[in-house]
């Protein structure tokens, strides 16, 4: 980048200063997540304006926000880390016990609690060491490009048209059917698509800009409309809305059956015969062949056959 004096080089230290720099926006920030004061880090940033030639960080109205410069050496920065991260981090076995690897796991709100919470288990019983993150994704979330820069290891997803450029194995099948309030009428008689229609629906947000998810892709098929009465932002939320409503909400099976023994609930078979929801893992080629990768993507689908076995 610069050819000045060696103690102004870029070290790794700069490196991974930069990338959280960029990515928090904020001096008072990234010193908190890294546990240091703010000075330290006005002084790491005030090196790296001095090394890369660019304020990096410049200040609007809503905030600091990054030049065109620092988005352009981002993915540079992070693609020099992973080269380093695997010549000192990554052994040629991976050995679970005494591991501290940090995984980063982006998955969706709607996937079944106990999955997320077998995996969890698992973990702490096999490699009490790792340590584990969890991104919960959304429409404006750029999973793919977080995989591509190495932010984040894996990504669950059941998006019909998955992306082809990244590598996939499915994890577990779920039906869909529809979830109620043990007090509604319809919890003991069973309905229709005609009663369908005409209840009140509680509805998620759509969890992807491109992508329709598969509930919507049926009813869209089939031109069934329903009555979009309350949206959520959060799936979790959903199941606590229907215990004194008349409210109808569509969902898996797994996430339906954790929420009906916690809370007032009854689980109805859906009127309109969906297809099986299906959660694959999705990852990037620069992770295939890591031992730690292969270890926790083994995991994640050994977990899942539990939960299908159960």
């Amino acid at each position: 980048m610069s050819t000045r004096r060696s103690d102004d080089q870029l070290d790794t230290y700069l490196l991974r200063m930069f990338c959280l720099l960029i990515a928090e926006r904020s001096v008072s920030r990234t010193a908190l997540k890294l546990n240091q004061s703010q000075p330290a880090v006005s002084l790491a940033l005030k090196r790296l304006r001095e090394i890369l030639g660019d304020p990096l960080l410049v200040r609007e109205k809503s905030g600091m926000v990054p030049t065109e410069r620092a988005l352009a050496l981002l993915s540079h920065a992070k693609g020099a880390l992973a080269e380093i991260d695997r010549m000192t981090f990554a052994p040629e076995s991976f050995e679970p016990q005494h591991s501290r690897y940090a995984f980063r796991l982006g998955a969706p709100d709607y996937l079944a609690p106990v999955f997320i919470s077998t995996v969890v288990e698992r973990i702490r019983r096999e490699a009490p060491q790792v340590q584990l993150s969890l991104q919960s994704l959304g429409p404006s979330f750029d999973f793919e490009r977080s995989l591509a820069e190495g932010d984040l290891d894996v990504v669950i997803g059941n998006w019909p048209e998955p992306p082809h450029r990244m590598h996939l194995s499915m994890l577990l099948e779920d039906e869909i059917v529809c979830l109620v309030s043990a007090r509604h009428p319809l919890a003991h008689k069973g309905f229709g698509i005609d009663d369908y229609q005409r209840a009140a629906h509680v509805v998620p947000m759509p969890y992807s800009i491109s992508q329709r998810g598969v509930i919507d892709t049926v009813l869209a098929a089939n031109r069934i409309s329903r009555d979009e009465r309350v949206v959520v932002q959060s799936f979790t939320s959903a199941p606590y809305l229907l215990q004194h409503t008349d409210l109808v909400f569509t969902t898996t099976r797994h996430f339906a059956r954790f929420y009906a023994d916690l809370l007032p609930l009854t689980i109805l078979p859906s009127p309109i015969p969906f297809p099986a929801m299906r959660f694959y893992q999705l990852w990037h080629e620069r992770n295939h062949n890591s031992p730690a990768h292969r270890w926790i993507r083994r995991l994640l689908a050994e977990c899942g056959r539990e939960i299908k076995a159960g």
